[in-house]
Parts: C-alpha cells; structure tokens; sequence
C-alpha cells in the first residue's frame, strides 16, 4: 500500500511527522506500506517550512510542487494543475491531507476526480463561519473524503450529522500532540530568552495572522495597543507572520513592554509557549497546546472550530472586543484563570491509532 501524504503549510509539517514516524515503525516490522511526501510549496518562507523539516525529523518531500504566494484562487488552481500531473506519474493507493489550509482542499479535489480514495486527518472541525477560508477548505474536503479522522466526539458527530456512514469515521485523538509529547523534552530556549533576560511564568506570547485582526489598520493598532498596556508589567513577546509584518510597518506601535521578533522553529516558539505566563492568540493550533500545556490562553477571535480548548481546555474567546479582552486580562491578572483538562485521547498515540485502522481497512 502507497500512501501519498500532502503537506502545504506550516502546522500541516507537525501533524505529519508523527504520522511518517507511524508508517516507518510498521516498515520495520516487515508490514508492506509506504509513502511518499509531496510538498505544495503554500507556504515559502523558510522559517515557516524547511525548519520543520530539520527540528522534526521529517525526511524532505520526495515532490516539491514549489506553487508559493498568490490568491486563495491563483494557489488553488496551481496546487491542482501540478498536483494531477503528480498522481498521473506516481501511482498510489490513498491521498492523505490533514488540517484545513488550500493544499487540503485543492489536493482532495484532484485525488477524487482521479479516483483515488482520500483520507482527511482532523475531520469534521467547524467554525460555523464561512468568512474563513479554512471553513471553505474542511466543508469541500469533508464532502468529498472517504476515510473521516477525527480529533474528539463532537466533531465525530458533526460529521454524523451531515450524512457520514459512522462506519467511515475514526475517533483517533489529536496528531499535533503526538508532535507536541515526542518533543517536550527537546524544547529549545531560544536566544532572545537572555537577551531580554525573560524568567518563567513572567512574560507572554502573542501571535496575530487572521484576516479579521491584522487587515485593517485602525483595528490592529488598537487591539495591539490594548494588549500591550493590559500587559505592561509583562515582556509580550510576539513572533511577526511575514503578513502581520508588512502591515505592522509606519503603524509606529512601540511599546517598552512589546518585543517583536521574526518567526521562530517548532522548538523555540513551544518553549516559550510552555513556560509563558499567558498566551494571546488568533491561531486554532496555538489553543491546543496551551491546552496540554495547562497554559491561559486568550483567543482574539469570534468564534472557533476547536470548542473543547475552550469547554475542558485553558482557553478563552474574545474576539477583538474591548470589555471581553479587559475582562480575560483581569481574571488572568488575578490569579483566577479556569483549570484545564486534557481533552480524549489527546495522549500522543493518535498517529498509530490512524495507521492501524488504514492497516485494517486495507488488510495488511
């Protein structure tokens, strides 16, 4: 059995390696399956990318589609023309794509149209809000998937609900905290600890990229002004997306408190996460791992696709709202911040969970 497993961006690369480590272990016992890894290239910069590669132990794409910036459109369709030229000369039995990003949806289309079976890691996830485009890419991919990995119960029964034999989905847990268990112990301190003399559970991590917070300018100057002076007696140390930095530019928000630093590998940035004394976030990854890591995090969106970071988990949404922000940093600040739980199967196993039932399915 050949499995062709898609990777576009940049928390695609952290829910990937577990599951190639999956694959390898069941080589070595001597079971017949293997995999090829092709890379859309959504996503360039190499702090963004290649890093990944290094810091997880992912082997390098076997393809590089090299596709990099344009429209949601202009990316869909070049993903598409160059990924059914890929498929047309590499034979396999099954697409994997995981997340939510243009490479999902786009490489699903072809795989189905080709007539090769698609399975979609982290199925069933909704925001309800169809101004996202990851909500576009997970209703068209979920439409047309065969095999339905799921990250918890209720977005299991979300795919219940729109028609989905319960017999195609598979309750499995979460794959980026298989990433996350493998490599507590290998969390680097990044540079930037000493140079701005940093100590545990005394500074925050923020990280901004969503249309609806960075776009306008009026709105980003103002929600990062709030933050910085709710945040004041804390360092905020906040990794600039390369889009987030074109617009921060002549937005002239310098604050004592607020260190802007380029974006930083899997280990650096989850060691900050880990030892932060709050995290303030608009990413849907982000809010699991503060979750596992028992770590505050205020979300700065309206709504999310990850409700049970919020329902058993540390997180909070608050959209870009004033009073729902105020009201998170009060509590934070004094000390009555909700205690966490785990989520279900969120124990680092998801990954072998996912090649055994493929292992099933295809009867090896």
């Amino acid at each position: 059995m050949t499995i062709t497993i898609i990777a576009g961006a940049r928390p695609n690369f952290m829910k990937i390696a577990p599951i190639i480590e999956a694959i390898k272990q069941k080589q070595s016992e001597g079971i017949g399956i293997t995999y090829q890894l092709v890379h859309t290239g959504q996503h360039y910069d190499r702090n963004l990318s290649d890093t990944f590669f290094h810091e997880l132990n992912i082997p390098f794409p076997d393809i590089n589609l090299n596709v990099q910036s344009g429209t949601q459109a202009e990316q869909t369709g070049a993903i598409m023309i160059s990924f059914e030229k890929v498929l047309a000369e590499n034979p396999t039995d099954l697409v994997m794509v995981v997340g939510d990003v243009t490479s999902t949806m786009a490489c699903t289309i072809v795989a189905k149209k080709a007539g090769i079976k698609v399975a979609h890691v982290e199925a069933g996830i909704r925001s309800g809000d169809l101004s996202m485009p990851e909500e576009i890419n997970r209703i068209v991919t979920d439409s047309l998937t065969d095999y339905f990995f799921t990250t918890t119960t209720l977005a299991s029964q979300t795919l219940e609900n729109l028609g989905i034999p319960r017999r195609q989905i598979y309750f499995v847990g979460n794959v980026m905290i298989d990433t996350l268990r493998k490599n507590e112990n290998r969390l680097k301190q990044p540079h930037l600890w000493e140079t701005l003399q940093l100590e545990v559970k005394k500074f925050m991590v923020m990280t901004l990229h969503r249309p609806s917070n960075v776009d306008e300018e009026q709105q980003l100057k103002a929600l990062i002004t709030q933050l910085a002076q709710l945040g004041k007696d804390y360092p905020i140390i906040f990794p600039v997306h390369p889009r987030t930095k074109k617009l921060l530019k002549g937005l002239n928000l310098n604050f004592a408190n607020l260190h802007y630093v380029d974006p930083l590998g899997y280990l650096e940035f989850n060691y900050l996460v880990k030892n932060a004394f709050a995290v303030f976030t608009d990413s849907g990854g982000i809010t699991e791992e503060t979750t596992v890591m028992n770590v505050p995090c205020i979300t700065l969106r309206h709504n999310t696709e990850r409700p049970e970071t919020c329902a058993i988990g540390t997180n909070v949404l608050v959209g870009n709202d004033p009073e729902k922000i105020a009201a998170a940093f009060e509590k934070l600040l004094s000390g009555n911040w909700k205690k966490g739980e785990i989520p279900e199967l969120w124990d680092g196993n998801t990954s072998k969970r996912i090649i055994n039932h493929l292992m099933e399915i295809y009867k090896l």
